[in-house]
């Protein structure tokens, strides 16, 4: 791994899920994680529960935006966490890749949300003592 090692963070719509991780990855890894997210279908907007429930840890992601994944992002990305993207995920040699089985946050309340952002934060967690 490089001094800064790049992980990327995919799921479907790259509203909920993916963002809440790269949240909580950019606030926890304090700058030595370069942190991307995608989505194979991205939707319009990041889910406004998703951004409750992350300002609620202090952890502000409402001005992110759904982004297209791309070969070039898996590319540049040492480590891939998958979340529920399937066969759209690309796949490169030489990559980590990690699926993470994640309930999916839309269309859920915050109640339903809550268990979903403290199960990545932990994932987060063990995420970043591996790469350190």
């Amino acid at each position: 791994m490089p001094d800064h090692p790049s992980v990327l963070f995919v799921c479907v719509h790259n509203a909920g899920r993916s963002q809440m991780a790269a949240g909580f990855l950019q606030s926890l890894g304090e700058g030595r994680i370069e942190v991307r997210s995608a989505g194979s279908m991205p939707g319009d907007a990041i889910n406004p529960v998703a951004v409750e429930a992350m300002a609620e840890v202090g952890i502000d992601i409402a001005g992110e935006q759904p982004k297209k994944l791309t070969d070039d992002a898996v590319v540049a990305s040492d480590v891939v966490i998958t979340m529920g993207c399937g066969d759209e995920c690309p796949y490169f040699p030489g990559k980590r890749y990690e699926d993470w089985v994640l309930d999916d946050p839309a269309g859920q309340g915050i109640e339903a949300v809550r268990p979903i952002r403290d199960e990545i934060k932990s994932r987060v967690e063990q995420l970043i003592a591996s790469l350190d």
